[in-house]
């Protein structure tokens, strides 16, 4: 079995089997990250890059920071909405498509943004480029029968 793969299947394994540890390993590793201004965490396995999601919790009204993987296309930092292939979608997906608006922090610099999700040749054209730059993104299909979506984060004047 080929390295990412092992890899998908481990972190697939890890946030199904123990949802409280990776929502609590989230939490430090995106204060890490802001406190250090991106110094520290701001790269994951085989060095795909992280920024830190600020949102709005969608029922608690509390701002929420998740450390995520991205790739720059443009003006657009594109994530994807995987959760390491669970069947449950990432809490920070659904509370930016409930708000319309979020805060990307990448390294120092933070920037207002609005989700967008990517559809046809766009996706398919982004999501080959993600596989490209995080190779265990491929595999989360498996684990799962909910969409995978692509957002992309463009800059938003809110």
């Amino acid at each position: 079995m080929p390295d990412h793969e092992r890899l998908a299947r481990q972190s697939n394994r890890v946030v199904r089997r123990w949802p409280r540890a990776q929502r609590s390993m989230s939490r430090i590793h995106a204060r890490l990250y802001r406190i250090s201004g991106g110094r520290f965490g701001s790269r994951w396995f085989a060095g795909a890059p992280v920024m830190v999601l600020q949102t709005v919790g969608r029922r608690s009204g509390e701002k929420r920071s998740t450390p995520v993987l991205y790739l720059r296309d443009g003006d657009a930092l594109v994530v994807m909405a995987a959760n390491a292939g669970a069947a449950r979608t990432p809490a920070w997906w659904l509370n930016l498509k409930a708000a319309g608006v979020g805060e990307a922090i990448v390294g120092r610099e933070r920037r207002m943004v609005a989700p967008r999700e990517l559809v046809g040749a766009e996706h398919d054209r982004l999501l080959r480029r993600f596989v490209e730059m995080y190779p265990q993104a491929e595999h989360y299909s498996r684990f799962t029968d909910r969409p995978l979506p692509l957002i992309a984060l463009e800059p938003a004047t809110r």
